[in-house]
């Protein structure tokens, strides 16, 4: 009976594994670049227990080189320009541009280097990568949905709507000020749309 659950167990893993990877495959290798008009990244945390505000950037990128053969091979890669963070108070924005928070004047830059991607579902990956934070590197992981893989009807090019979540400990980061009353655990949340790069597309003819 337990070889027969493991072979079982095994089954669906490998289904559910190809499934995923089968969102991806009739989208071409190569390099998928951020839509710069269809872009959003913002974290929520408690706010005193009152309020969950949402805080964002204004100016980032994200970079997929897909490997449509085995999406696990592929390489996501997200660069945030941290001056650009908005909370829409400009007080605010003054102070986590300070050197009690992000401290912008000396770490202008956020960056999140992936280092592994596994599928987890039927279009469901779990990324992992490096978060950078005022110069403190951590091991994060994003839970990623891909909300849709198909040619772009007004750009006319392959593209790929990515969302994804992930939690994190602000103090490991630096960012303790005001910990606990205002929660140390942040959840940071993306949506984006990725075309295939023009270039890409040159080269590849």
């Amino acid at each position: 009976m337990n070889n027969i659950v493991r072979s079982l167990t095994a089954v669906t893993v490998l289904t559910l594994s190809l499934a995923a990877n089968a969102e991806l495959a009739d989208m071409p290798s190569g390099v998928y670049a951020l839509d710069k008009s269809h872009g959003y990244i913002t974290f929520t945390y408690n706010h005193l227990g009152f309020s969950t505000p949402h805080v964002g950037f204004r100016k980032f990128d994200v970079t997929l080189k897909l490997d449509n053969s085995n999406v696990e091979n592929s390489t996501v890669e997200v660069w945030i320009d941290a001056t650009s963070i908005d909370s829409r108070v400009d007080v605010f924005n003054g102070h986590l541009n300070g050197e009690n928070f992000f401290d912008t004047a000396n770490h202008p830059e956020i960056t999140f280097a992936g280092t592994e991607i596994r599928s987890t579902g039927d279009s469901t990956f779990d990324i992992t990568g490096d978060l950078t934070i005022k110069g403190v590197t951590k091991p994060v992981t994003l839970a990623a949905t891909i909300q849709k893989a198909d040619m772009h009807p007004m750009r006319n090019l392959p593209s790929i709507g990515v969302t994804a979540e992930g939690t994190l400990s602000r103090s490991d980061f630096g960012l303790s000020r005001g910990v606990p009353n205002i929660s140390d655990e942040v959840t940071l949340h993306i949506s984006v749309e990725l075309p295939q790069k023009v270039e890409n597309l040159a080269q590849a003819d």
